[in-house]
């Protein structure tokens, strides 16, 4: 039975995701020093281009070979410009179940690059992976974020209580928050029915504060 996810890259109508390489050091780096991607994630703080560097050599393909996730750079495709990053963790191969995150740069967002992306990966899951679950968390104030898993067919499945560390700016800096996770998840039913609906509403919508 496969273990491991392979080396392959996802194309759509505007995006490439692809594994990242070293040229994509810079643009990461200044990506996950945005202020929202600092409040809604657990990346660390200041992400530097060493750590980014870190991440692309070793962490990611580790990830990969590993049996655990997948780091995918999403690009666009005419620019080929560093866009965001979907990222899968927690795979369970027994199960075939997968967590899926996402992130997008500061000036690429209300392009709709983070559902266009993410249903793009979950296509190629359920058809080519043969996955029969994806799920997703976000954190209770992450009204941007949840928006997105709805507009791709997630189901809320529930809450998990004070799961969530947040970050929060105040007086003296920037602090740490407990707060809830909604649990989303994605069956490969659910897609049924998406790209029409995507279609009827003039396309991937998109939301200017999300993880």
């Amino acid at each position: 039975m496969t273990t491991t996810f392979p080396d392959i890259s996802i194309s759509t109508e505007r995006l490439v995701l692809r594994p990242f390489d070293e040229d994509d050091v810079p643009a990461l780096a200044e990506m996950m020093n945005d202020e929202q991607v600092m409040a809604w994630t657990d990346v660390p703080q200041p992400f530097t281009e060493d750590g980014a560097r870190t991440w692309i050599t070793e962490y990611a393909p580790g990830e990969r070979t590993g049996g655990r996730g997948l780091d995918l750079a999403v690009t666009e495709f005419l620019t080929q410009r560093l866009v965001g990053l979907i990222q899968l963790t927690k795979t369970n191969w027994h199960v075939r179940s997968t967590e899926l995150l996402y992130v997008i740069a500061p000036w690429a967002r209300g392009e709709g690059y983070a559902s266009e992306a993410a249903l793009a990966t979950a296509r190629w899951l359920f058809r080519d992976q043969k996955f029969e679950r994806i799920e997703l968390r976000t954190a209770a104030d992450n009204t941007a974020s949840q928006q997105v898993a709805q507009k791709i067919g997630c189901i809320s499945e529930g809450v998990l209580r004070n799961a969530c560390i947040a970050r929060a700016r105040t007086e003296e800096g920037w602090a740490e928050i407990r707060t809830d996770y909604i649990v989303w998840s994605l069956l490969p039913e659910d897609l049924e029915g998406v790209s029409e609906e995507l279609a009827d509403s003039g396309g991937f919508t998109s939301y200017s504060i999300w993880n």
